[in-house]
């Protein structure tokens, strides 16, 4: 009898424990309110702070403003006193200073695109040899005796000459020969003969240029770490695509245009190269420019087990401002995450200031560059500031503020928790039982799936820390149609459902940083490829 009477007088003490506990949860959570998380995703998506892209102003702004709320929260500085940890970067760009044809200014991205290597170099020429399809076979050669050594070069690129019957001039029936089907097979052969410059025209070229002219000057990234030191020493021609409007402004000059071209080529069955009287102008090559944007830490020291790092992310950058003006205000990718940080940190903030600070350090982080190929997190995980050894766990977010196309027409009470398995059997469990006592809401595993078409999992920047052996959660809504559009704006944002998942993080993370022992690294993941 006494031996049930203690377990009888336990089980009261032990659920009063949980559900003080439990209480005490709630009261840090309850400070997530979607009024804040309102006014700071207002103010991070808004024009003044441009599209938070990498190496713009609105970036700089940006991460000014995470390290203020950082400072004012009481979270130590996180990188030697600084709230910043610089990374370093590159960026190397394709850079049209000036260019024009019979002397009108034409503008990168705008009325053309290029795809060049050269360095920087000026071209000048007084005429352009048209070369009509650029074709080089036995049966038909468009450069049959044509010195294009020096020369700028202006070829159709796409199509190949047809008879009247339909038929291809090279196989001799209606299929299409590999000069069609060949994305680049033209261009390859026509650079062979080494000419200064080639203007590409096709039926495509001016949506292409519409679509994506500015991004694609825009330029790529990478860390500094990982630069080749390259100087990009190419000699081959640069390619500038233009539309066929302006290829049909060239050829007037010699009372032609592409529609002509390709008659008289059906009509006669023998190519029609001519040369053509017409300036063009340039100065134009790959320029690089070494910058720093920062990762933003914030730090919460831990009490007993403050040598153990639990780290909580997401990343700050977006689209910014394209050449042309085009802004990017990027209130779910990411400001949703950026904000989440914020918010799961002001509630750890408060609980550190009555005395109920984690036990575990807890590494607030906004990470840089994201969009250019997760390399704030890359810089990160090489360049650690607590060891990755005692980084206990990562809980990483990126996009939480929409409904995403699954769910958009049934339930919108959800969530996706991605790799919350991969590595320890006892991730997912944590996460599944602060959801079922706290937040209630539908855990979506489908881009756990090893054949996720989509690969989301290895797609942000979790990953990086993921890939030393560090168990990870990313929290995602999915994606939607505004994703990477200028209209991914902060009033298609589901305020309710972001907080609710900003809280699922902070009750998660509550329970890796008080635990008794750390997280087990007990799984092997699938390889990347």
């Amino acid at each position: 009898m006494k031996k049930y009477l203690l377990v009888s007088l336990l089980i009261p003490t032990l659920f009063s424990c949980s559900v003080n506990q439990q209480t005490l949860q709630k009261k840090y959570a309850d400070l997530l309110t979607e009024e804040s998380a309102r006014a700071h995703l207002t103010t991070l998506a808004s024009k003044e702070f441009a599209g938070r892209g990498t190496g713009q102003e609105g970036g700089k702004k940006t991460v000014e403003y995470i390290a203020k709320v950082f400072q004012d929260l009481g979270l130590k500085p996180g990188f030697n006193g600084s709230y910043f940890q610089p990374v370093s970067l590159v960026r190397t760009s394709y850079v049209v200073d000036n260019f024009s044809i019979n002397n009108k200014p034409l503008v990168n991205g705008t009325d053309f695109f290029v795809q060049g290597s050269n360095t920087t170099k000026t071209f000048q020429a007084s005429d352009i040899v048209f070369v009509g399809y650029g074709i080089q076979t036995d049966k038909y050669n468009d450069l049959a005796g044509l010195n294009l050594a020096g020369k700028v070069v202006l070829v159709l690129n796409e199509g190949e000459p047809m008879d009247k019957n339909g038929n291809s001039l090279i196989t001799g029936n209606s299929k299409l020969s590999d000069w069609s089907t060949s994305r680049s097979k033209r261009l390859q052969e026509i650079m062979k003969q080494q000419p200064a410059l080639i203007l590409a025209t096709s039926s495509q070229a001016a949506d292409i240029i519409k679509r994506f002219g500015s991004r694609m000057s825009g330029g790529s990234f990478r860390l500094k770490s990982s630069d080749t030191g390259n100087n990009n020493n190419s000699t081959a021609a640069p390619v500038v695509n233009i539309p066929v409007a302006t290829a049909n402004e060239i050829l007037a000059a010699k009372g032609s245009s592409l529609a002509n071209y390709k008659a008289a080529v059906t009509s006669t069955l023998k190519p029609n190269s001519f040369v053509i009287n017409s300036a063009v102008n340039g100065t134009m090559g790959v320029k690089k420019e070494d910058f720093f944007d920062p990762n933003v830490l914030g730090v919460i020291e831990g009490t007993d087990l403050k040598n153990e790092v639990l780290v909580i992310t997401g990343h700050y950058d977006h689209d910014g401002v394209l050449p042309d003006g085009t802004f990017f205000p990027g209130a779910d990718d990411n400001g949703s995450g950026t904000v989440g940080v914020m918010e799961v940190a002001k509630a750890f903030a408060a609980a550190k200031k009555a005395g109920k600070g984690p036990r575990r350090t807890i590494l607030f982080m906004a990470y840089a560059a994201e969009e250019k190929g997760l390399l704030g997190s890359a810089f990160y995980a090489d360049n650690p500031v607590y060891p990755l050894a005692n980084t206990v766990a990562s809980l990483n977010m990126d996009m939480i503020g929409r409904i995403d196309d699954k769910h958009l027409n049934g339930n919108h009470n959800y969530i996706h928790a991605i790799g919350s398995d991969m590595l320890s059997s006892e991730l997912k469990v944590i996460n599944e039982k602060a959801n079922q006592q706290f937040t209630q809401m539908e855990l979506d595993y489908m881009y756990d799936d090893p054949k996720d078409p989509m690969r989301i999992y290895y797609r942000s920047d979790q990953y990086n820390l993921a890939k030393h052996n560090i168990p990870v959660i990313f929290y995602f809504s999915g994606l939607h149609p505004d994703y990477h559009t200028p209209n991914d704006t902060v009033d298609k944002i589901d305020f309710g459902m972001m907080t609710k998942r900003e809280k699922l993080v902070f009750h998660t993370a509550w329970e890796i940083a008080n635990r008794d022992k750390k997280l087990v690294v007990d799984k092997t993941p699938a390889p990347a490829n």
